[in-house]
């Protein structure tokens, strides 16, 4: 309860400073997985002042899965950090969370598990 809190509280810190037009600048993020010259999924995920918007553009599956990683982990293979966040964004639609900040996204079509590098989990199964 204590998170939810301190996330709102940063929220309300960032809008506040946005109005006085303080900018603590922004991030993108695109993925884009083509198989046999088919776009299979294509996502954006934006970062600004704190705010972190996930949009799911196109996904043969009907979902884009995120897993958010620290910076740290950036496509390490050997990074035993866990994962920040796991979460779906159905196709066409977004989600958004303040105060996620300093990650690396990993998305993929289907609920296989993903690795800070980004590749599947060897051995590991998608759980539903």
């Amino acid at each position: 309860m204590l998170d939810l809190g301190i996330s709102k509280f940063v929220a309300l810190l960032q809008f506040l400073l946005a109005l006085a037009g303080c900018s603590m600048g922004s991030v993108d993020y695109t993925s884009r997985i083509a198989q046999d010259g088919h776009v299979a999924l294509s996502s954006r995920a934006r970062v600004e002042d704190g705010v972190a918007r996930f949009e799911c553009r196109t996904s043969d599956s009907g979902w884009c899965h995120y897993t958010l990683y620290p910076e740290a982990c950036h496509l390490r293979r050997d990074c035993a950090l866990a994962p920040l966040r796991r979460f779906a964004v159905a196709r066409g639609e977004t989600r958004q969370f303040a105060g996620v900040r300093d990650f690396t996204p990993c998305v993929a079509i289907d609920t296989q598990p993903l690795g800070p590098d980004c590749k599947p989990i060897a051995g590991e199964r998608a759980q539903r």
